[in-house]
């Protein structure tokens, strides 16, 4: 496929050369004529991108039959066979990456910058879920340790689940695909992917480059499948009650009517949040500051861990807004291919206009903007808005935008109960020089993870990452993920009186060399 988008500035159209994918879905063993197409746009002026395949129901069910005829031969599959295929297509990208950025900052509009970041946290899964292969073992069992397991020899090992589901989010498709993808693949399930509407470009070349690599193993390219389309595509992957588990990363709402339509099946769910950083009296407010602008605002504020709720210790509160508004108004807002953008256009207009909306109801309802608030060339400005009432969604919901939201307080203890209330508990921060603080936000903060002295968007990819509350079940991370897509099998032996005496007269009666 050829895609030409004019630069700003009037320079020469950009081309990238990738794949042409338009007209099919990697469905079985072979690439499946799609139903229909859809134009994908670039969101930052509407430019045309691509034509994107969309699938449908009956799709979605014949990958699954793919997947489910194929599971017990990926599940067989040599630990040699699922870490090259891995490393193949970690290779494959490395090679392609500039062409990736770009294609990513097209369809999803994030700032080039960002789209970097993506590319080099997508091939460390592929490297780490890789790596994983040779770790996927068992162990011994002391059945012995009641005169009834006498004699026993107990032992366990880790088999795949079953077919995966791996369903993304528009913000990182390729990364989020590929922690659902690796995986699943590293654990010997088969896995279909379903990549958000709005963004199935870069997975679809994610999922070409591993069937390739799969192919040339010998392995069935039917191990990884991608289906794209709406609801309808989602409810009869996840329904389908031969699935093993279906991983999901989205908002909470989807995810929680997933995990009931597909009850029995096992549901890993990566949520929304409204990640907190909580800054101390005696915290480095340069450092929390920038943190701030860091945390809030990149891939304009379409992360699930970027910073949105600010809260200060009352006794720094002016200082530290001081610092605050002097860096955002350093931001660079505009094009995202522009390498020195932060901020750029969200996924959508109807993102931007939910989001300019709870913006002018905040505003209403008595917060102060210290810093943007307006929507300029369709982007919203990089937005920071002073005691916001605590029951409007910009406080209490996922904003997903450029938007933070700062409250203070008159202690550490206040603000870690303000941190607690929420319905959300994925990541949150603090800034603070004492170490005593610093033990007491690990302790008390529910969230999945605490982080000090950094942004709460910190995320590295092999880590265990996920959270509670509303914000999900289960945990990613390739070495957590495998862990969660695969079901230990005990084996309990005990050797017959044959096979005992067998055993001893082989003993007593193998004859002795002497030595001469």
């Amino acid at each position: 496929m050829t895609t030409h988008v004019e630069p700003a500035g009037g320079e020469s159209a950009q081309v990238l050369e990738f794949p042409q994918f338009p007209t099919g879905l990697p469905i079985g063993d072979h690439w499946v004529a799609a139903p229909a197409a859809e134009d994908v746009r670039f969101p930052y002026d509407g430019t045309l991108v691509a034509r994107a395949p969309i699938g449908d129901a009956d799709l979605a069910r014949r990958a699954v039959d793919a997947a489910v005829a194929v599971r017990e031969q990926v599940g067989r599959l040599p630990s040699h066979t699922r870490r090259a295929a891995l490393l193949a297509t970690h290779e494959a990208i490395t090679s392609k990456r500039a062409d990736f950025e770009r294609l990513l900052v097209l369809e999803t509009g994030k700032p080039l910058v960002d789209c970097r970041v993506e590319v080099d946290r997508t091939l460390l899964t592929l490297l780490t879920a890789a790596e994983e292969v040779a770790r996927l073992h068992g162990e011994t069992v002391p059945l012995d340790l009641l005169p009834t397991g006498e004699g026993l020899l107990g032992f366990w090992t880790r088999k795949p689940i079953g077919v995966v589901v791996g369903i993304a989010g528009f913000n990182y498709p390729l990364l989020l695909a590929a922690h659902k993808v690796a995986p699943s693949l590293a654990a010997g399930c088969p896995v279909v992917v379903k990549p958000a509407p709005q963004t199935p470009l870069a997975t679809l070349w994610l999922v070409h480059l591993l069937r390739e690599a799969l192919r040339a193993a010998g392995a069935p390219q039917a191990a990884v499948q991608l289906v794209t389309g709406g609801a309808e595509v989602g409810a009869a992957l996840t329904c389908d009650r031969r699935i093993g588990a279906v991983s999901f990363t989205g908002s909470a709402a989807v995810g929680h009517r997933i995990a009931r339509d597909a009850a029995p099946t096992k549901v890993l769910l990566e949520l929304g949040s409204n990640a907190a950083l909580v800054v101390a009296a005696d915290a480095d407010l340069d450092a929390a500051a920038d943190a701030v602008v860091r945390g809030g605002y990149y891939a304009s504020g379409q992360a699930c861990i970027s910073v949105q709720r600010v809260i200060v210790v009352d006794a720094v509160r002016e200082e530290f807004l001081a610092r605050l508004a002097e860096r955002v108004a350093q931001v660079v807002v505009g094009d995202p291919r522009d390498p020195d953008t932060r901020v750029s256009a969200l996924i959508d207009q109807r993102s931007t206009e939910r989001v300019r909306g709870w913006l002018d109801e905040a505003v209403a309802a008595g917060a102060s903007l210290v810093a943007g608030g307006k929507v300029t060339d369709g982007v919203i400005e990089p937005t920071v808005l002073l005691d916001v009432d605590r029951a409007l969604p910009v406080w209490g919901e996922e904003v997903f935008g450029p938007v933070v939201a700062v409250r203070s307080v008159p202690d550490l203890e206040t603000a870690f109960d303000l941190v607690n209330d929420s319905r959300y508990g994925l990541h949150a921060s603090v800034y603070t020089s004492a170490l005593d603080t610093a033990f007491a936000a690990v302790d008390r903060l529910e969230v999945g993870g605490v982080v000090v002295n950094e942004v709460p968007g910190f995320r590295s990819d092999v880590m265990p990452y996920g959270g509670v509350k509303d914000s999900g079940a289960g945990r990613e991370g390739p070495r957590f993920a495998i862990e969660e897509l695969t079901v230990t099998r005990m084996a309990v032996i005990r050797p017959t009186t044959a096979q005992t005496t067998a055993q001893t007269t082989a003993s007593t009666t193998t004859p002795t060399t002497k030595k001469p």
